[in-house]
């Protein structure tokens, strides 16, 4: 558990270091090269130095479009270049759109910035139509434009599309590749956890003499701790510092930090916030915010909220991912009145809730069955013009089958398509096990066969959920089905998928295919767990078979498993009965887990 005292020792003075991500600007080099005049630079500067919001650049535009003769393409850019780091991306393709009109000639570098604001808008393919304009005017698209290109791919998730043009541009040389190229592609397939391509990339940068940077390795690094693998991180941290000679900065400790955090190692933890105090690096938002959501993971909002006063005492303001991880940790202690009152605070402190706010609070309704609140407060946002996402209709949805509201459950779904929200795999999930464990496994049935062979029906957990349902309501045959129909897929059956047809056998009395089923995991090369053992075991009791009760006893014994309370019990009664011999009370003493030494409710067994 981490000292709370390691977070009060940052409360001194820090220098934060300061971190600019790849953000290409190649307009300010060549535009002092094309002015022989310095006052003219001078005046060229202030001119632009005077915008400080949208309004002064649309009226500087309008005063230079009535200019004779026009100004240069050059001034046009300067402009773009201004309103487009205001990230302004809309208004800046539509001043282009009138350039392009008032019939300024384009160069590489305008092309370039229409090029970006597309991407950054994700409109992808219409950054692709104005790279055409390039090829028309025959001017040769250059490094910038083609990493706006590769970053817009990226961004829309189109990583594939992304490695194609990464590919072409090496092949056919269209440009030399930059550091930001290679860490464009880099963080495309971080995105998507390919974390091994992502290094064999790396190591291709360095064949190529491009030298990587911090934003590089800090991607890496991130996605690895994102994937706990939290020493492959340590050890390209490793590299970074003491081979390459790169500083690390607030991002790289904040990634790192949050991957101990998320692996329990808190004592590590500590002892990299005090090596940033030691190099002079100040915890940022993000950094604090990862100590606020481990902590209220662990259930420990005590803790989260001393970090918060933390943060405030520095003059960090929390944010709402902050704010929003603070309200998952009360309702996981199901502290709603809490919750709700840390959600109202954050009006009053400026902050507007959002849609991942909403469904923290949702959430915490839904899991304490106050569905009536949950309700209120989907409509709300929704009044409130916020669109509730796949996550916020996944918590409702699911919040109605928990209560036995399946109609309502089936509008909601119906509704989220109409919004054009798509029912990802979680979706589905929760709409078979909310089905199946309202006794309606046909309808379950029928809406896995109605989405035909797609990936949906290629999930393993899906057909776990629906052989449980069906097993546990006496639809034995459709387990039976579903279970040979996965084999049939090419499937592999793993321990949950043998475990819930096991306990289908067995609540039927069917016990000689349960044992069939039960030896069948062993040669599949998936050997039974401790709750198959349990399954299986509860199986032979409630059937009064008892002949191989002991032999199967002592194979967990042999395992190293214990029992768990119920089987545990039904034990008892049974040997209380008189149906098992005392004898036996030996062997289940080793079994019995710690834990439940103390259960008064088993305390008199022997």
């Amino acid at each position: 558990m981490m000292n709370r005292m390691a977070f009060i020792k940052l409360r001194g003075n820090f220098t934060t270091n300061s971190f600019l991500p790849h953000s290409e600007t190649p307009f300010s080099s060549f535009h002092i090269g094309l002015h022989s005049d310095t006052r003219s630079v001078s005046s060229n500067r202030s001119m632009f130095d005077k915008i400080t919001n949208l309004n002064d650049a649309l009226n500087l535009f309008d005063e230079m479009s009535h200019r004779h003769p026009l100004p240069s393409v050059v001034k046009f850019t300067q402009l773009l270049n201004v309103v487009t780091k205001m990230k302004h991306f809309s208004s800046s393709l539509d001043l282009f759109k009138q350039m392009c009109s008032l019939g300024v000639p384009l160069d590489k570098y305008s092309i370039s910035i229409a090029i970006k604001c597309c991407c950054q808008l994700y409109r992808t393919k219409d950054g692709f139509a104005v790279l055409g304009c390039c090829f028309r005017r025959a001017i040769s698209p250059n490094v910038y434009i083609y990493n706006a290109l590769l970053d817009g791919l990226v961004l829309e998730d189109k990583i594939l599309e992304a490695e194609m043009l990464f590919k072409k541009l090496i092949k056919q040389k269209l440009c030399e590749p930059s550091v930001v190229t290679y860490s464009t592609m880099i963080k495309g397939l971080c995105k998507f956890g390919n974390n091994v391509t992502a290094l064999a990339l790396l190591r291709l940068m360095e064949q190529k003499n491009c030298k990587p940077d911090i934003v590089t390795y800090n991607t890496i690094i991130d996605s690895l701790c994102k994937d706990k693998m939290i020493d492959d991180a340590f050890k390209l941290f490793k590299e970074m510092v003491f081979e390459k000679g790169i500083l690390p900065n607030v991002i790289t400790y904040t990634s790192l930090i949050r991957g101990l955090c998320n692996l329990g190692r808190w004592d590590e933890a500590s002892k990299l916030l005090k090596e940033m105090e030691d190099e002079n690096i100040s915890p940022n938002v993000q950094t604090f915010t990862v100590l606020v959501d481990a902590f209220c993971k662990e259930g420990k909002v005590e803790e989260a909220e001393a970090v918060i006063n933390i943060m405030v005492e520095r003059g960090k303001a929390p944010d709402l991912v902050t704010y929003s991880s603070l309200i998952d940790g009360y309702c996981l202690r199901r502290e709603m009145i809490k919750a709700r009152e840390i959600f109202d605070s954050m009006t009053l402190r400026g902050l507007v809730p959002n849609v991942v706010t909403y469904s923290s609070l949702l959430n915490g309704y839904c899991k304490n069955l106050n569905i009536e609140k949950a309700e209120q407060m989907f409509r709300e946002m929704s009044g409130k013009g916020l669109k509730p996402d796949v996550v916020t209709y996944n918590t409702m949805i699911q919040g109605f089958f928990q209560v036995g509201r399946c109609v309502d459950a089936h509008k909601l779904f119906d509704e989220m398509y109409a919004q054009g929200q798509i029912p990802n795999e979680c979706t589905y999930r929760i709409v078979l096990e909310g089905l199946c464990k309202n006794r309606q496994v046909e309808e379950a049935l029928s809406l896995f066969h109605f989405v035909g062979d797609s990936k949906l029906n290629s999930d393993i957990a899906m057909y776990n959920i629906l052989i449980n349902g069906a097993g546990k309501y006496g639809k034995v045959d459709i387990a039976k089905n579903l279970f040979h129909d996965l084999i049939d897929k090419g499937l592999q059956p793993d321990v949950h998928t043998y475990t819930v047809m096991i306990s289908g056998f067995c609540r039927e009395g069917l016990l000689a295919e349960a044992r069939s089923l039960f030896l069948k995991m062993e040669e599949s090369g998936c050997p039974p767990n401790n709750v198959t053992y349990s399954v299986f075991l509860q199986g032979f009791l409630k059937n009064k078979h008892y002949d191989d009760v002991e032999t199967l006893l002592q194979e967990m014994d042999d395992r190293g498993y214990s029992l768990d309370a119920s089987t545990l019990s039904l034990f008892i009664d049974h040997i209380a009965a008189g149906l098992l011999d005392r004898s036996m009370l030996k062997l289940l003493g080793k079994l019995v887990p710690k834990e439940l030494l103390n259960d008064p409710s088993l305390c008199d067994w022997e």
